[in-house]
């Protein structure tokens, strides 16, 4: 088979990372010869970065290190890994040995029935009750909003072809949302079970604040993948939701007006009556609205290119 490159994110996982390293090395000459290992040490403040280069110096045939001066997060350390992967294949897995090396060859065996990437489906997860629990959770959401049903977004475990690595631009914490993004652009992805393991040493780097973060980002992709090319057509569309039930309401309000005005009810004044506050920020909110989607048709419009507009698969001429 072509190259193979696997790319570990890791963070003070001193305790994991030289069973870690033997595991990989007895797993990848099963899938071919010619693999490399490129451990990203994402700001560890423990016995990590040694380690590392304990292991370079001892197989610097297969490992390759990159080490960060401070903590960038798991988007950044993938990324870094992806620019500087050699392989036609990469694969990632989290450096806690939740995943097991072992099981490689199976899911880049998956990548031969026809697809882009493999996702190792953690189908019984070895994790606390509250992290399941919100995991499911999450899970849900963004299946049900994007309309893909994935079950594990999250695991670190999954297996690309290089061309879904290239076409994906990895910023913020998007790296969860990968699977979502390859799906939009028409690559084909599938899910794999692959055993949980207890955590064996060092710490979770899961953590509540995360869920927040997540939310914030889940409403990027959306939009990345459903607005991005066509901003009008999502603030147009609140723009004028807005404007239109200001509109209703201050007829309703000038009706009211009329009537006072000609004796005709006895109703207050409708400059003392808090709707009129209201109906004049919606109106200016629908405005900005629409004018926020016409700015953005502008900026696309002069940064228009072509190649952005598709994704080909293959191409023979």
């Amino acid at each position: 088979m072509s190259r193979l490159s696997v790319v570990i994110p890791l963070l003070n996982e001193e305790e994991t990372l030289p069973a870690l390293h033997e595991r990989l090395k007895a797993a990848l000459p099963a899938v071919t010869a010619d693999y490399e290992i490129i451990y990203v040490d994402d700001g560890s403040t423990d016995c990590s970065p040694e380690i590392l280069r304990g292991l370079y110096e001892q197989d610097r045939q297969h490992v390759r290190v990159i080490e960060f001066r401070r903590n960038f997060g798991k988007t950044a350390a993938l990324s870094a890994g992806f620019n500087q992967a050699r392989g036609e294949i990469i694969a990632t897995l989290d450096a806690d040995l939740q995943d097991d090396p072992a099981e490689l060859p199976r899911l880049i065996a998956e990548l031969e029935n026809g697809y882009d990437m493999v996702v190792g489906w953690r189908k019984e997860r070895q994790d606390s009750a509250g992290k399941l629990r919100s995991s499911l959770f999450f899970n849900r959401v963004v299946s049900r909003l994007t309309g893909n049903p994935f079950n594990d977004l999250n695991s670190g475990f999954k297996v690309y072809r290089r061309e879904v690595i290239k076409t994906i631009r990895l910023y913020s914490d998007l790296h969860r949302y990968i699977p979502i993004l390859a799906t939009w652009y028409g690559f084909r992805v599938a899910e794999c079970p692959v055993t949980h393991h207890p955590r064996r040493g060092g710490e979770s780097k899961y953590g509540y604040g995360r869920i927040a973060r997540g939310i914030i980002d889940l409403l990027m992709v959306l939009f990345l993948t459903r607005y991005l090319r066509h901003p009008l057509r999502l603030f147009g569309w609140l723009g004028l939701a807005t404007l239109s039930g200001g509109l209703l309401i201050n007829l309703y309000l000038a009706g009211l007006w009329f009537l006072r005005f000609f004796s005709m009810a006895d109703v207050a004044p409708i400059g003392t009556r808090p709707l009129l506050a209201v109906v004049v920020l919606g109106m200016l909110l629908g405005i900005q609205f629409i004018s926020i989607g016409l700015i953005g048709e502008m900026i696309r419009y002069f940064h228009f290119r072509p190649s952005d507009e598709y994704s080909i698969r293959h191409l023979w001429n």
